[in-house]
């Protein structure tokens, strides 16, 4: 983009939306034109432009962005049918869904002045907040308020560094790390059904799950609103028998799509819609691989599946359709550079064979984990912002890996907000995620080989 005001920032964005309405015969094409709209968003200087302009119209090109996305995800239904979602069709989908998001992301930022969750503080509940912070879809939701329907589920994004992690695991990055269900009883009361690290399955009021410190989420329906339902019940009342019994659902660590026994996130929403379908819905229809040469960091957590069903890969979901989406502007930053860390970290570990080495402070602190009331007091500081509870069936070295991954991450992105910091009171823009790889590759080459508990295997 060579634009130089917002009505040619607009005019950019309408060039950009006529291609993804624009009708296509071969897989290669559709992917060349995803390409070219992740490039165009890639590439977008703010430099370029009057700040006190763009600010003034930041909102209603984040509202385009969030409808140029919406242009893309209502074909998958289409392109599909056509047998036109190849991998790379999938790649590049996922690339312009991250592209845009970023972008629009940074004009709503500088439509709030920049303004940052202060120490202490909370993020706003998901799906309220300023006007501005949600957008919604008009072909399925009504106004600025969202209702949620019984079987709706709900990708989320927190604010740890192992969230971060859970997005980029796989071959097709993400920027979700959790997905919940919305489960209505009989008596209009609004539930969410989940499984999470420290707590295995359970269910929550909904409005807890939502204030729950997120900092991104999305509202997908399934097209099928009865089954749907039947799924959310199905998995409302399977997850309470098990914890007023003796055998509650563990969270399922090896990410293995097969079993039923331990439930990860998505995994237990897979289960439900295969249990209301009788077996005819099997979600994924786009998975997740995890083939990855070096697998490291996979065997310290207890990954040992080589294909899963991640979070983000509901967002190719045919029959499901966006409803709203909600970002909370004063937290994306962190969570932009945090995807710019652990794409970093991954890469690094894929390609220059990188591995954590932990030290005697982390076997110890591993080794004490589940007793962490027995820990001393810097042991306990080590693990609280990592690992607020550790399950019974969490092993000892994915303590370890997660302690080391967080204490890894958090001077990095220390260092990247210093930068972002700087831009903003030198040109009033966040920092691009281009300036923030290039950060990233400086520290690494001046490293000597060891970031954090990052380092070569010799």
């Amino acid at each position: 983009m060579t634009a130089t005001s917002p009505t040619a920032i607009r005019e950019d964005f309408d060039a950009l939306e006529r291609l993804a309405l624009a009708p296509v015969s071969s897989a290669g094409e559709l992917e060349a034109n995803l390409a070219a709209i992740y490039r165009a968003l890639l590439d977008v200087d703010l430099d370029q432009y009057d700040m006190n302009e763009v600010r003034g119209e930041a909102g209603a090109l984040s509202s385009a962005i969030f409808a140029l996305r919406q242009h893309v995800h209502d074909r998958i239904g289409e392109w599909h049918r056509d047998g036109l979602m190849t991998r790379e069709v999938q790649k590049s989908m996922r690339d312009v869904y991250r592209a845009s998001r970023y972008a629009a992301d940074m004009l709503g930022e500088l439509a709030n002045d920049h303004a940052r969750l202060g120490e202490g503080h909370h993020t706003y509940a998901a799906f309220t907040g300023p006007a501005g912070f949600t957008d919604v879809h008009p072909p399925n939701g009504v106004g600025p308020q969202v209702a949620f329907r019984s079987g709706d589920v709900i990708l989320q994004r927190g604010s740890l560094h192992n969230s971060a992690a859970i997005a980029r695991i796989g071959d097709m990055d993400s920027q979700f790390s959790h997905v919940a269900m919305v489960y209505i009883d009989e008596a209009g009361r609004q539930w969410a059904v989940e499984s999470l690290i420290e707590e295995g399955a359970i269910v929550t009021p909904l409005e807890e799950n939502l204030a729950h410190d997120l900092g991104r989420a999305v509202l997908l329906r399934h097209r099928d609103a009865d089954l749907a339902h039947r799924a959310a019940k199905y998995m409302h009342d399977r997850v309470l028998r098990a914890r007023r019994s003796f055998f509650p659902i563990r969270y399922d660590f090896s990410m293995e799509i097969i079993g039923s026994r331990n439930l990860y996130c998505s995994k237990l929403v897979r289960r439900a819609f295969d249990a209301a379908s009788d077996g005819e819905v099997k979600l994924p229809t786009f998975g997740t691989r995890l083939d990855m040469k070096n697998r490291d960091f996979f065997r310290r957590i207890g990954v040992t599946a080589y294909e899963t069903f991640a979070p983000g890969d509901l967002e190719l979901e045919p029959d499901f359709a966006v409803v709203a989406e909600w970002r909370d502007y004063r937290v994306t930053a962190r969570l932009r550079l945090q995807d710019m860390i652990m794409t970093k970290l991954f890469e690094w570990m894929e390609t220059r064979d990188y591995v954590f080495k932990p030290t005697f402070t982390i076997w110890l602190m591993s080794v004490f984990g589940r007793g962490s009331s027995y820990l001393s007091e810097s042991a306990k500081s080590l693990i609280a912002d990592v690992v607020p509870k550790v399950p019974v069936n969490m092993r000892r070295s994915a303590i370890a890996a997660i302690a080391m991954l967080h204490h890894t991450a958090e001077p990095l992105l220390k260092e990247l907000e210093s930068l972002e910091e700087a831009s903003v009171q030198r040109s009033w823009r966040p920092l691009h995620p281009r300036e923030a790889f290039e950060a990233l590759e400086r520290i690494r080459e001046a490293s000597g080989g060891k970031i954090g508990y990052l380092q070569g295997r010799v």
